[in-house]
């Protein structure tokens, strides 16, 4: 095979090759000449080319959630290298172990007009686990420095909270010079997770609070989900009584009597009196974010006496500002392990209050979705009711999330977002890595800005059949119409800089970019029946990766969205 003659970038496509690191997404560039030579010359490596490089670090993201292992993202110097930071810091926050190497230019060059050059050495600090640069030489010391600088960052990649690392690596021309060989043989150094399993007694702190509390809230965050998780996490709520409240992004497969799904539609019906009744004794958290802003702020309100975090890596999250422990261990060991344990249970009224109170508020809900008008909220409803089980669901930022987690659990869907930081700029081009390694149905449900933001990520060659994308397009930004504060203001200059700067309004369609990307085109509104085009969408027989359009109008949008919980909250205050 034709390799690079950089000795550096030998050893460490040799180092990912014997830590089973194989995905790969390459930007094409020249400073990064010697590893596309390299990594696409060998057999060993699954290379995929992304060209737009912020594009590419959200598809190698997509790609390591679906394999559920490392993936190397690989760019030249430069603005490419700052284009991956978006990615960067998505991985950082969900745990998501990218493999970041940036080609750079010798040292001895910055600052000095040289072109393409600026500075990388610690480009990701604040969203990064590590980082190096490597040694530019290449004798047998520096060889050896750079091997187990290499080590050292794969092995941190993937150990306690997995997360994204950085290697940078200077590289002097000639940059296109091959030879064949194979790679070399390098050392490597592992790295075992020597902790012991804790026992009843390291435990001992925990089965007293747990036994003390008649009020046990467990709040399950956005993860991966698993079916070991699922199962001793429903073992544990029927010991002790208590209550598990998870967004769709969670994942877990729970029965209902012991889960609250759409904690968001009971939270949105508490008023001040009955807030007692729904505040916990003890909270215990395990997991990324949570969409609902109303969970934080009733926690932060209504604070609970005791707050066991339990996280791999032993971070401190105070999100509620009510932490009291910290379980450095992962949520499938914490829970299987107090399922094994004695513990006194609750009198079982906490949990049938929120069970009470979420049938009465899914009552008031379906009620309200069946007289509605043709919204974003009736068509995310809709969508979600099409949606094959056993699938796979992408959720965009912003509106789109909210009204989802709004809606009912679908048998055997996966739901994903980008909920690390929250932003719009990659919804797409994450969606698209992962639906290039799953062979079932795909859908990205997104907006207008998120979509156009990300349309980038449907320039390359890795669109399925399997890929189904249903756009909301209301012609702006409709989230920030449901800041009160916001939206709110009265007066024809405050309208005008809303319009014009926060709602951000536009006349663009999608149905031209749809075509210069070779998807199918289907298209509704509040005049052409949703449910046909629906029907379309998931036809068995489709063949082509599809684009459904719907032309919602925000005004009546925000309208829907907001009334939805004024009648929630009207309806149980009245009848209280």
């Amino acid at each position: 095979m034709m390799i690079s003659t950089k000795r550096h970038v030998q050893q460490l496509a040799a180092l990912l090759r014997s830590k089973n690191i194989s995905d790969v997404v390459l930007c094409p560039g020249s400073r990064n000449g010697p590893l596309i030579h390299t990594l696409a010359g060998c057999k060993a490596f699954d290379c995929r080319v992304v060209v737009d490089e912020r594009s590419a670090g959200y598809f190698a993201l997509g790609v390591a959630q679906a394999k559920k292992k490392p993936v190397a993202i690989v760019c030249s110097s430069g603005t490419a290298a700052v284009n991956f930071a978006p990615a960067v810091a998505e991985a950082f926050y969900q745990n998501i172990p990218l493999i970041v190497v940036t080609a750079d230019r010798p040292a001895y060059w910055i600052d000095q007009l040289e072109n393409q050059c600026i500075h990388q050495t610690a480009l990701y600090r604040n969203f990064i686990k590590q980082s190096c640069s490597l040694p530019l030489a290449e004798s047998d010391s520096q060889l050896w420095y750079g091997a187990r600088l290499i080590n050292d960052i794969l092995n941190t990649a993937v150990s306690d909270a997995p997360g994204p690392v950085h290697i940078n690596i200077p590289l002097e021309e000639p940059l296109h010079q091959t030879v064949e060989a194979q790679l070399p043989d390098v050392k490597v150094i592992e790295a075992d997770d020597t902790r012991t399993n804790p026992d009843e007694k390291a435990l001992t702190g925990v089965v007293e609070e747990i036994s003390r509390a008649d009020k046990i809230l467990v709040l399950a965050g956005q993860s991966s989900g698993n079916a070991d998780l699922s199962r001793a996490l429903t073992l544990f709520a029927q010991k002790t009584g208590a209550v598990v409240a998870a967004e769709h992004l969670a994942n877990l497969q729970i029965p209902s009597e012991c889960c609250c799904v759409r904690p968001e539609l009971v939270l949105g019906s508490i008023s001040p009196g009955d807030a007692a009744v729904f505040q916990p004794d003890l909270l215990i958290t395990f997991g990324r974010h949570f969409v609902s802003k109303r969970i934080r702020q009733f926690l932060r309100d209504y604070k609970p006496d005791k707050h066991i975090h339990v996280d791999a890596g032993g971070r401190h999250v105070d999100t509620y500002q009510a932490l009291t422990r910290v379980c450095a261990m992962s949520p499938e060991r914490f829970f299987k392990q107090l399922a094994g344990i004695q513990i006194q249970k609750s009198s079982g009224e906490y949990a049938g209050a929120w069970k009470d109170r979420e049938q009465e508020a899914l009552q008031i809900y379906k009620q309200y979705l069946t007289l509605a008008p043709f919204s974003d909220f009736t068509v995310c409803a809709g969508a979600l009711k099409a949606v094959p089980e056993d699938s796979v669901i992408h959720l965009g930022n912003s509106s789109t999330v909210r009204y989802a987690v709004l809606n009912p659990g679908i048998k055997g869907v996966t739901w994903l977002g980008n909920r690390g930081t929250s932003g719009i700029d990659g919804s797409i081009s994450t969606a698209v890595g992962y639906a290039s390694c799953n062979s079932g149905i795909n859908t990205i449900i997104l907006g207008d800005l998120s979509f156009f933001y990300d349309s980038n990520g449907l320039w390359n060659k890795y669109l399925g059949k399997n890929l189904r994308i249903v756009l909301l397009n209301n012609g702006g930004g409709n989230i920030f119409s449901f800041v009160e504060d916001l939206a709110g203001r009265t007066g024809e200059d405050n309208q005008a800089v809303f319009k014009n700067y926060f709602f951000a309004g536009h006349r663009t369609k999608a149905k031209g970019l749809a075509s210069a990307f070779g998807l199918d085109y289907l298209q509704a509104d509040s005049g052409s029946p949703l449910d046909k085009a629906l029907e379309q969408l998931y036809n068995p027989d489709r063949t082509a990766p599809t684009l459904l359009e719907v032309f919602t109008d925000a005004q009546t949008n925000t309208k829907v969205f907001k009334g939805v919980f004024k009648k929630i909250k009207k309806v149980l205050i009245n009848s209280a």
